[in-house]
């Protein structure tokens, strides 16, 4: 628990992927890739209860083999590519009622760890923010990214304040998502019906090496250089 509140952790893993075909149990320095979501969970001192939420038999079986709760089986209607996380979410809070606080952790961020997990809800706790979710320092600033008018010109993305350096040393830290860990008050999140809105959502920094996102083979490799594999 966090300041008294119960807390579930949600792993989302669907059988269909058309970017890396069976990525979700595909092994990775050893272990089935949704096993280092399942383990950082597992380990983290915050979570209360954790829980599968998928459509594929053969992901639940391995799920379960590793200790991971499968209450349910994910309906086909929330199981396409068209399905988004949060009805995804909520349906496994509908499912396993009784939690104030939920986490999502998503298979394809395989090198976050419980610390990050427990960092992120102390976040939200510390904060009194009504979620948190974890980043990674942005690989080029917006401050320094440029468009393309209609007329073929350069248009800036974002414009930064009259007379701000824009040397990279005084630069403000900029960050943006790296899909690892989404933190959230249930009564919160089911009347935003999302992890993110400025002004209210936390953030939980995370190292560039603890950050991959899995979507490629490219990413996969990369991956399990990181891990050692």
């Amino acid at each position: 628990m966090i300041s008294g509140r119960s807390v579930l952790a949600v792993v989302t893993a669907r059988g269909g992927s058309k970017g890396l075909p069976g990525k979700n149990l595909r092994p990775l320095a050893g272990r089935p890739l949704i096993g280092w979501t399942i383990a950082a969970a597992q380990a983290a001192a915050g979570v209360d209860r954790l829980v599968l939420s998928s459509d594929d038999p053969d992901i639940m079986a391995v799920a379960q083999s590793l200790g991971c709760e499968a209450p349910f089986r994910r309906s086909p209607e929330l199981s396409g590519d068209a399905a988004g996380s949060i009805e995804v979410v909520l349906d496994a809070l509908d499912r396993t009622p009784g939690f104030e606080v939920v986490v999502l952790l998503q298979p394809t961020s395989p090198l976050r760890t419980a610390a990050d997990i427990d960092g992120a809800l102390d976040r939200l706790a510390s904060t009194g923010a009504p979620a948190c979710v974890s980043v990674t320092e942005a690989p080029a600033h917006p401050w320094l990214a440029y468009g393309e008018d209609a007329r073929g010109r350069l248009d800036p993305f974002a414009v930064p304040p009259p007379g701000t350096s824009l040397r990279r040393q005084d630069l403000p830290p900029a960050w943006m998502l790296n899909g690892a860990v989404y933190a959230a008050e249930v009564d919160w999140l089911r009347r935003e019906r999302s992890f993110l809105k400025p002004g209210e959502t936390a953030i939980w920094p995370m190292p560039p090496e603890r950050s991959i996102d899995i979507d490629t083979l490219e990413d996969f490799q990369l991956a399990e250089r990181l891990a050692g594999g």
